[in-house]
């Protein structure tokens, strides 16, 4: 089930980028270029998902820190 989800999300995802071909000018730290709107879309949505993840793995190594310090009875102030 899961397969056929992730199947129909991808085709999706296709359909989008093949419907929103219009150039748009994008500018980035200095940098400036023209690239289809669907493509500049899905990499700024890859992009966060990048930084939600590493903010989430930053969260998780501190939480486990923190029991394993909580756990040996060293807890810092």
């Amino acid at each position: 089930m899961a397969i056929a989800a992730a199947l129909v999300l991808l085709i999706m995802l296709i359909a989008f980028m093949l419907q929103n071909t219009t150039k748009v000018e994008v500018h980035f730290l200095g940098l400036s270029g023209t690239i289809p709107l669907g493509m500049a879309l899905l990499i700024a949505a890859v992009g966060g998902g990048v930084v939600v993840a590493i903010a989430g793995v930053a969260r998780i190594t501190q939480l486990r820190l923190n029991a394993r310090r909580t756990r040996r009875g060293t807890v810092r102030a």
